[in-house]
Parts: structure tokens; sequence; C-alpha cells
């Protein structure tokens, strides 16, 4: 059984724990390998080789730090395919969502290699006579990322790299789930020159990520996962006084108003529903038909989520693979029954779903609702599977109220030809993210990313310049260069410029 070690100081390591834990492959259910769990000491040696790594480069040169940014950049992108099996071996997606999932992490690295104008600080000549002053940010020192298992690239990526270019040392807990990705892209940052250090893995479970929260040497800490722990780690980093941004769960909604093009919408709907198995924080699992689109929404949904190529990731011609676990596949049955018991009409059923020569795969497939309740379960829960509950309601303004009385606020989309009414819902919603006519609205790099309500916990959204500014602070400089000969014209009152 192949065993997948953690990564500290620049090459494999295997610490000293000696719990591990399966990792399946998804679309078979067997067992394809084991994760080494690390224990607190295991993270307390990444910690120590990070904070031995920050001096000297958190003083490496911007220009040196873009250069090893700039071959990490071209690394991924010459391994993009490799990387994109390693996840889809793991985790289960197709493997063009797997290869989407890297490209939109390079966009981030890309991003970050334009540090030297992304840290360039203030200057003020003058401020008063003979005196300057001037400011600028500074890496904060070791920080970490706990990242979930349904983007096991993408997601480290929105974190690290923007951490490492500010000159901070990072160390990443990857979901033990589907870690091997992580390894590989610790390969690529040495090949691209990074010192030993600078970039550390350490795998594990709550042992693991309470040792990160509770370690005195980092300084802050980057969480994308489910709301409940979102929310305890928002409270235990913070208690120990670290930097947080705690990205959590979502219900994501997507109103169709009846000037919409029912086929458009149908077709991205569906995509956004049960694309990676619904497995997306961004997915959309509520689609709200407003006034008169509701039947014919239903009809059009239905028609496309029959016709969804349900198989294994490794197949290229399948459009939607397994979810992640059983216990996953299990839930999700779970919610469908509940929805079904609380009056919900299962329009098309995914339960009982069998892929010929894969059943003992984590198969779901896709299932569409009608006729869900704001009150029922499978509303209230973020089931994180494929599938997407239909509700109905009579105006712009009640569906506006409809995404507003839901606890979470990550993503939200209104499909319509009205500009008014466009304007109007993008105006009204209390949502982080919101898309026209665009139903997955996850905004390019040099954007942040990040929702509102139960959806986020901290002050700072993730990568773009929301994550240059979590992973610095500033420091203000007043300066005056006397001449040797000048009378000093120092006072007991509080200065003042003059």
């Amino acid at each position: 059984m192949r065993t997948i070690d953690h990564w500290i100081t620049g090459r494999p390591a295997t610490g000293e724990s000696t719990r591990t834990s399966p990792v399946f492959d998804p679309a078979t259910g067997q067992q394809q390998a084991e994760v080494r769990l690390g224990s607190t000491a295991d993270v307390g040696t990444a910690v120590a080789a990070a904070k031995a790594a920050f001096p000297d480069w958190s003083q490496t040169s911007l220009s040196a730090r873009a250069k090893v940014l700039f071959a990490f950049r071209q690394l991924v992108h010459a391994q993009v395919d490799e990387l994109a099996a390693l996840i889809t071996a793991e985790h289960g997606k197709v493997l063009s969502d797997a290869v989407g999932e890297v490209q939109r992490g390079l966009e981030v690295v890309e991003f970050a290699c334009g540090i030297p104008q992304l840290l360039k600080g203030e200057y003020s000549d003058q401020v008063s006579a003979g005196v300057d002053s001037y400011s600028w940010r500074e890496p904060l020192g070791v920080v970490a990322g706990i990242t979930p298992f349904n983007f096991p690239a993408m997601v480290p990526m929105w974190m690290f790299p923007v951490a490492i270019a500010c000159g901070n040392t990072f160390v990443l807990k990857p979901s033990e789930r589907d870690p091997s990705v992580s390894l590989r892209l610790a390969e690529l940052w040495r090949e691209a020159g990074l010192p030993g250090g600078v970039f550390n893995v350490v795998h594990g479970d709550k042992e693991a990520v309470d040792a990160l929260l509770d370690s005195p040497d980092v300084a802050a800490v980057s969480f994308v996962g489910s709301t409940p722990i979102a929310r305890y780690i928002h409270e235990r980093a913070t208690a120990t006084g670290k930097r947080v941004q705690a990205l959590g769960g979502a219900k994501n909604h997507a109103i169709v108003l009846p000037d919409a093009d029912v086929d458009f919408a149908a077709d991205h709907l569906s995509a956004a529903a049960f694309g990676s198995a619904g497995e997306r924080c961004m997915a959309v699992s509520a689609a709200v038909a407003v006034g008169a689109s509701a039947d014919r929404l239903v009809e059009a949904l239905g028609e496309r989520a029959r016709a969804v190529a349900v198989g294994p990731g490794s197949d290229t011609t399948s459009e939607m693979g397994p979810v992640i676990t059983r216990a996953a596949q299990q839930r999700i049955l779970g919610l469908i029954d509940a929805g079904e018991a609380e009056g919900a009409r299962v329009a098309v059923d995914g339960r009982g779903y069998v892929v010929p020569g894969h059943e003992d795969g984590f198969f779901v497939g896709p299932t569409l609702l009608d006729g869900v309740t704001t009150g029922m379960d499978v509303y209230r829960q973020e089931i994180f599977g494929p599938v997407l509950s239909v509700l109905r309601c009579r105006d712009v303004d009640e569906a506006i109220a409809m995404v507003n009385a839901n606890p979470y606020g990550n993503g939200t989309a209104v499909f319509t030809n009205s500009g008014e009414a466009a304007r109007r819902f993008q105006r009204g919603v209390h949502v982080g993210m919101i898309g026209i006519n665009v139903p997955v609205p996850v905004p390019m790099a040099f954007h942040s990313f990040g929702g509102w309500k139960d959806s986020l916990f901290g002050d700072t959204h993730v990568h773009g310049p929301e994550g240059v500014r979590f992973y610095t602070r500033a420091k203000v400089v007043t300066a005056r260069w006397p001449a040797t000969s000048a009378a000093s014209d120092a006072s007991f009152h509080f200065p003042t410029s003059r």
C-alpha cells in the first residue's frame, strides 16, 4: 500500500506519528493509498522549519521572489494534465473539471507574480518642515492554510502563492481525503527554486488542525470548509491572537425571472448544480423560479438532468463523477429521502444510481426536487452533492427576501433580460458574490473571493487585493534628517505639523 508522506524543509518527511488514514478511489470504492496523519509534534516540526526559513525569505528581494513565482507558474502550467490526473484519481471529478481547477489556481499564481507592484508603498514628502512620511507592508511570519477536499489544488493555490510572494513562509494542512496533489505542488516549488522550509505540507486530522491553531509561532490561518468548522477555527485561532480568514458553507440560489431564456438558464443551472457532483462551495443548489417561469424551468431542468453522462472521472466521456466517500454518498441519499418525506416531488431521482463496471463506486445520480420550501431539511442544509431543489415565488422582491433570509451568503445568481431587475437584485441581496446570467460567479484572481453572513468568519476575503492585505501588515515611518548645526525645536507639547 502506497504511503503519502508530509513535506518539510523541502523534502518528504515521515514524521513521528504512526497513524494513517485511507485514501480511496471514489469511482471504484477501493482504497488506493494511505496518508500519514501528523501529530502535534509533526506540526511543530513543520512550523519550526517555516520559522527558521522566514528571516532569509522575508528579506529576499521582490524581484528574486517574483522570479521563483514565475518559475513555479511555468512548471505548474507544464504539468496541468499530471496534476489533474492526481485530482481525479483521489477526488473523483472528471478530468476536464480537474484541469479547470488547476487553471483557476494558476491565475492566482500569475496574480502573485506581480508582487513588486502589489507591495508598493506610499510616500509623502515634506509633511512638516524637514519631515517626510512613508509606509510599506511587511510579511507576518509563518502562516497556515487548512483546505478542503473539493478543490485540492485550487483552494491551496488561492492562499500560498500570495502568502509566499508577500515574504511569508507557509504550512499547508490539506484534506486527508485527496492529499497527493499537495505533495506534487511542493515538488514543483522546489524545482522552481523556493528555499527549503518556505513551503511545508503536514497531513492530518483534528489533532494537526488544533496544533496549528494553538501554535504561538503561527501568525495567521486561512481556511475553507463547512460553517461549523469555520466558526470553530475562527474562535480558537483568534483566541490565540492570530489573523483568521475562515470561509464556511453555502446555499447558493439562482433566481430565474419570467423574462429569462429558459433553455439558457437550464443549461447553466444544470452545469452549476451537477458539475463536480455538486461538491463545490459555489454550486447552485436552489433554483428559485419566479412567476410563470416555474413549470417550463422544471421541465427543462429535468431533461438536462436525465441526460448527464455519469461515470468515472478518468473516462473522458463522463460529465459527472462520484462523490468523495461512501459516507458522503449516504448522507446525500438521506437528504433526498428527507426531502421526499417532507413533501418535495422527486422529478429526477439519482438514488440507486449504478455505473456498470463501477458498482462499488460512490455515485449519486443527478437529482431534481420540485416543490421545495424553505422549511425543508433539503433546503436548510448544505447538501454538497448533485441535488438541485426548485422553489417558487411570485416576484423578484420575494426572491430577494428569500435569499436574504438564508443564513448563508456565499454566492447567488439571477437569470433575466431586464437590466432594471438585475440591478435591483444585485443591490438588494446580502451576498458576497453575485452572477448576472452567470451561475457560478467565482471572481478572477485580481478580485477577491468570499461570502457574507455564515459563509465567512473574519474580515478579509481570499486572494486578490484582500489576500495581499491579509498576509501583510503596514509599517509607517516619519523621518527627519536635520543639519548638524540646526537648532533643536524639541517641545513637551504634542507634535504638530508646521
